[in-house]
């Protein structure tokens, strides 16, 4: 059996692990872009157990929390290699005005989380109808009040 150990790999992922607080945006990789009166965000979360996600929206800040669990539960079983990153992820986003927090949608297909959200109606761009004003002209008079005295 062949084995693999690189000290300055391990060294790095360690001090990757304790000093950068990127950590969860590195494991949580997003992609948004916006389709017609909707935004689109899909999150990767391989291997997340769909129970954990958890998405919610306080203000304009949304959070996406998933929960990864390790595979094998072997108290005696001796790692050779382990780069599956496990335990708690977390990932905010503020989020402009105009967006219909209400209505997010939410589903996890695949190892991807994918939130819809709608553009709010009052955000949406809309035609504002001029009407034609009357051609007579009316007159104004006013009269002086009479002085007292």
């Amino acid at each position: 059996m062949a084995t693999r150990f690189d000290p300055f790999a391990e060294m790095d992922r360690l001090l990757g692990q304790m000093f950068t607080s990127e950590r969860s945006a590195i494991a949580m990789p997003m992609d948004l872009y916006r389709v017609g009166d909707h935004y689109v965000l899909h999150v990767d979360l391989p291997g997340a157990d769909p129970g954990s996600i958890d998405v919610g929206v306080e203000d304009r800040t949304l959070t996406i929390r998933a929960q990864r669990t390790a595979v094998s539960d072997e108290s005696d079983a001796q790692w050779l290699t382990r780069e599956r990153a496990v335990g708690t992820y977390a990932r905010q986003l503020t989020v402009g005005r105009g967006l219909a927090l209400d209505q997010i949608t939410a589903t996890y297909t695949d190892g991807v989380l994918t939130l819809t959200i709608p553009v709010a109606e009052e955000a949406k761009p809309r035609k504002i109808t001029v009407s034609r004003g009357n051609a007579e002209q009316h007159s104004i008079t006013a009269e002086a009040a009479p002085a007292q005295g």
